[in-house]
């Protein structure tokens, strides 16, 4: 089994399932007692958050790469980003330590192709929808993605980091996140990507009319696979 080195903090609610996650899968796959070999580098959300508010990427750029160059240096063998935004840098990290990133754009692009779907919603930071890191990982799949209007986009962005980031799901915010998906099913949707790794704490499967792709359980898969190859 391959060490996997864990990037978290972004938030430690969705490292702790990560973990939970990919033990579980070890479990699952070898029987026993056995569970995943993890090294966790977990960062400070508020800086991170800090940096992207003042929109200094670099900084939170330097966090990263500081930690997948720790992640090396203990060990590890291949590097989770555990968050869908983080994924901005994975190119970086790559160049930066030549250890394998996997990659949750790409893991759940594999899954949409599975269910074959080719047109989907993404829901997530300002940052996932609006930028190109996450959205051409899908176009290269073949995969035509939808985002939220502005005020929905605003509406998601703010609840991530403002409420999910501090553990707070409420049944209001739910309701708001069904109907932006059924808005964008209404626009041709077929299943909705939930590009936050705190949604899926929010949204389950049997809230909205379409698939859901939970994209933290489809990258812990991900990385499962690639740890216990070979």
């Amino acid at each position: 089994m391959k060490w996997l080195g864990l990037i978290g903090g972004t938030t430690w609610h969705s490292t702790a399932i990560y973990y939970r996650h990919l033990n579980e899968l070890a479990s699952a796959k070898l029987g026993g007692v056995s569970s995943a070999k993890c090294i966790l580098v977990s960062l400070d959300f508020q800086e991170v958050v800090q940096n992207q508010s003042g929109g200094d990427l670099s900084q939170n750029e330097s966090l990263i790469l500081d930690a997948a160059v720790r992640l090396k240096s203990a060990g590890a063998e291949g590097i989770m980003l555990c968050a869908n935004t983080m994924h901005f840098f994975a190119d970086k990290v790559t160049e930066k330590v030549s250890l394998p990133v996997i990659h949750i754009a790409e893991a759940t692009a594999d899954a949409i192709k599975a269910q074959n779907l080719s047109r989907v919603a993404l829901l997530g930071t300002k940052y996932t929808m609006e930028m190109d890191f996450y959205r051409d990982k899908l176009s290269a799949s073949g995969i035509e993605w939808l985002i939220p209007n502005a005020a929905d986009r605003d509406f998601i962005n703010k609840s991530i980091f403002e409420e999910m980031g501090l553990g707070v799901f409420s049944d209001a915010t739910r309701a708001r996140y069904v109907q932006i998906i059924e808005s964008l099913k209404d626009q041709g949707a077929e299943g909705a990507i939930l590009g936050c790794t705190e949604i899926p704490m929010l949204i389950s499967a049997e809230d909205v009319s379409i698939p859901t792709f939970d994209t933290t359980l489809i990258h812990a898969m991900a990385a499962s696979e690639f740890a216990l190859s070979g």
